[in-house]
């Protein structure tokens, strides 16, 4: 079941037409439907005794996050699909007032006090109702809850301002159009990218795995299984190397100082040996070192190389706005929900020293989701911050239906 959901989703950009092509939340349900299924098979491995649906107090490994993850992103999209959905009724009828916008987008609650306060902002840029809460909407699944630091509510606005006048389009609407459909893509571009090239990497790992005779060591997987790309003499050296080092602390991060030219595919080779040796591991305490190792390998993979081109582009399309800049403007909202485990880009940023010493600027606000380094680090603290509470983490999200399928 799981190999041929991830063999349709490895074919949803290539094989289908645009008129039956699923759409992003579609591809993201069945992504986050395959990482479920990877999380307890991987997790098995790590822990014998985990059996599907339950739990591990093992710390969990990089494929028991990644399902919370991509619900993050879908999450996004919803929010997006929303924004598309109601731009396409206000070019039939326009709003008569922000209260009117607001109240067709079915906004309520404390929600509908922070967007309406972002609307105010955008409107005062000059964006009529319709287009501001269109553009507010995009934040309504993530943490809206930073807006009540009013300097994440100005600098939010501001850039988002920027954004508005930036996009190609004739009419307010189309502006409010593009950015959205540029944070649609984004995200469904990024889900999409790292799930067929680590998941993909999971499946032929569990899948040769399956199919090999005789005891899985360490040894063997670093011998007889590989990638595309990837090198078993730099597998050897990663796996070697965290061995020796899955203690220190901090833990080690810096792939590209350590392991200067190697291809990051490796390090992927180097995870599923370093998960083995964390099953045969003498202690609870050496187990989660190797694990947590394992996982920074690899995130590596999966920020360096597959999140970081779609983030940043060697050049946007002509239809879209910036990609870095969008994705700028919703850094202050991101969060997830790993299982029972909030995590959100806001408490990481409060807990860092202030970056440009100005009070006028929130620390939420001085950090880029785009930038591999503000992404990076965000994305180690809430490794740290999950591996306190590792059984939480198997609390799997249900996966999103389209609001529009």
């Amino acid at each position: 079941m799981l190999s041929a959901l991830l063999a349709a989703t490895l074919l949803l950009s290539t094989t289908a037409s645009a008129q039956s092509a699923p759409t992003p939340l579609e591809d993201n349900r069945t992504i986050t439907l395959g990482y479920i299924g990877i999380a307890y098979e991987l997790g098995g491995v790590i822990d014998p005794t985990l059996q599907p649906g339950g739990t591990s107090s093992a710390r969990p490994n990089w494929f028991t996050f990644a399902p919370h993850a991509s619900q993050a992103g879908g999450k996004g999209m919803y929010s997006a699909a929303l924004a598309r959905n109601f731009i396409a009724a206000a070019r039939l009828q326009p709003s008569l007032s922000l209260t009117n916008a607001l109240d067709r987008l079915g906004l309520t609650g404390v929600t509908r006090l922070q967007l309406q306060d972002l609307s105010l902002q955008l409107i005062a840029q000059g964006l009529t109702a319709d287009a501001a809460a269109a553009l507010s909407v995009m934040t309504s699944s993530l943490n809206v809850a930073a807006l009540a630091d009013a300097r994440t509510l100005l600098a939010t606005a501001s850039r988002m301002g920027a954004l508005y006048w930036s996009a190609p389009g004739l009419t307010p609407l189309d502006k409010a159009e593009v950015i959205v459909v540029t944070l649609e893509r984004t995200l469904h571009e990024g889900n999409l990218a790292i799930f067929n090239d680590v998941g993909g990497s999971a499946r032929l790992y569990l899948d040769w795995r399956a199919a090999a005779t005789g005891p899985i060591t360490p040894g063997r997987v670093l011998t007889e299984f590989t990638l595309v790309g990837a090198l078993n003499t730099e597998a050897w050296q990663a796996y070697d190397y965290a061995l020796a080092h899955a203690e220190d602390v901090p833990r080690p991060r810096r792939m590209d100082l350590l392991f200067p030219g190697m291809h990051w595919k490796s390090l992927l080779v180097a995870a599923f040996a370093l998960y083995e040796e964390a099953r045969l591991a003498p202690t609870p305490a050496r187990r989660d070192a190797l694990i947590a190792m394992g996982n920074n390998y690899v995130a590596w993979r999966e920020q360096r190389d597959q999140a970081q081109p779609v983030f940043t582009p060697a050049g946007n399309p002509t239809d879209e706005v910036s990609r870095a800049a969008v994705l700028q403007a919703l850094t202050p909202f991101l969060m997830t929900d790993f299982g029972t485990v909030r995590w959100t880009y806001a408490d990481y940023a409060y807990a860092q020293p202030d970056r440009d010493g100005n009070p006028l600027t929130s620390p939420p606000a001085e950090y880029s989701w785009a930038d591999f380094w503000d992404r990076w680090n965000g994305i180690l603290f809430a490794f740290d911050s999950a591996y306190t509470r590792p059984t939480e983490l198997w609390v799997m999200p249900e996966p999103l239906t389209d609001p529009l399928g």
